[in-house]
């Protein structure tokens, strides 16, 4: 009963400020600046943008470098480019982890607001075992979950460590961190808590659902929040609404209704309630990113409901229960995607697009309003 009149409190002021609410013009800065393309740096094809803004100010743009192929399965490392002139140019390519054929991947990077250090979140299988396979349980092994560490900013990173006994249950097949980054609250009793989205799936039912887990020591240690109450969702981001509250958004495979699904926590993500979808946010089943900035929550996704296409940029002043303003960053193919905060009047969306198909680069456009 608690929690339900927390969450009615915070709708309520949202719907009471709705008409006060003035139009926000988003417009994009300059042309994207391309992050990771396709054929370059040793790899045949870049997936999965993640991002994060240091303490200093630096970007951080984490991603997948596939060696043979788009293919979600094979040779593929955690890949990592920095900028300090907030976007308008990268780095050079740094290998974070590369375990010879195996897949490295799922990006899905947090930034710890005391110490700054920056707490990757990953996840590992061979490369010869294949998601079906591992989904059926006629795989060699299985997926498993990781973290990686840097207390320099990403100038250097620790060795992987396992905490998939901690964050997975022996009874779920798949599993992924992210894509996209995590959160660490800001307010309410659960100050100072990171969580980061993830999903799996029971290997009795074969159900998709989304989970959360946290860690209340700065990512010393893992503990495995709640999933969502229903199932067909899974890839997922968090964000932080008013007092503390959290919002997860989930990739919908309920094609009764091609839309985003959404939940809410009031006890930093250790269970969930009022899943359900979002009459605005189409999606054609694809992964989507939620960025609290200041006052403001942010969406991307591409905003079709058939296609990876028109990548587009949406903002809500009343914690997503409407959203006023949207911006088109790209009208032809596009999948996934990851916000990240630049500074107070500026948004930036890390995205993967192309001509042709969506998996051509990976571009980081600026958005100011």
């Amino acid at each position: 009963m608690k929690s339900q009149i927390i969450i009615l409190l915070v709708l309520f002021n949202c719907w009471s400020g709705l008409i006060a609410q003035p139009f926000i013009a988003l417009k994009m800065t300059e042309s994207p600046s391309t992050v990771f393309q396709a054929g370059e740096e040793g790899y045949t094809c870049f997936r999965i943008p993640a991002i994060v803004q240091c303490k200093s100010g630096d970007l951080l743009a984490f991603a997948e470098g596939r060696k043979n192929g788009c293919s979600d399965t094979g040779d593929i490392d955690l890949v990592m480019k920095r900028s300090g002139d907030g976007g308008l140019h990268w780095s050079s390519l740094t290998v974070i982890w590369n375990d010879n054929q195996n897949t490295c991947g799922n990006p899905a990077p947090v930034v710890e607001s005391k110490t700054g250090h920056i707490l990757l979140l990953s996840t590992w299988n061979l490369g010869s075992d294949r998601e079906p396979k591992i989904i059926d349980q006629q795989s060699e092994d299985t997926r498993r979950v990781f973290i990686l560490k840097s207390k320099d900013e990403g100038n250097t990173w620790t060795a992987a460590k396992e905490i998939t006994k901690k964050v997975k249950l022996p009874s779920w097949t798949w599993y992924a961190t992210g894509p996209g980054s995590g959160i660490q609250i800001q307010h309410g009793n659960k100050a100072g808590r990171i969580v980061v989205g993830c999903d799996h799936i029971e290997a009795g039912s074969k159900k998709y659902f989304s989970h959360a887990i946290y860690s209340d020591n700065r990512g010393k240690s893992w503990k495995l929040g709640g999933s969502s109450p229903l199932d067909q969702v899974n890839e997922c981001e968090v964000a932080e609404l008013d007092q503390g509250i959290l919002m997860m958004n989930m990739r919908n495979y309920n094609r009764s209704q091609k839309n985003r699904q959404v939940m809410i926590s009031t006890d930093g993500g250790e269970s969930w309630s009022n899943q359900h979808h979002d009459d605005v946010l189409i999606e054609p089943i694809c992964q989507a990113s939620l960025q609290r900035h200041h006052e403001l929550l942010f969406f991307s996704n591409p905003a079709s409901q058939e296609k990876r296409v028109n990548m587009t940029l949406r903002v809500s002043q009343d914690n997503g229960q409407s959203w006023t303003s949207k911006l088109l960053l790209h009208e032809g193919p596009a999948a996934y995607s990851d916000l990240v905060s630049v500074n107070k009047t500026r948004i930036g969306c890390l995205y993967e697009s192309g001509l042709d198909s969506a998996y051509e680069k990976i571009v980081f456009q600026v958005v100011e309003w």
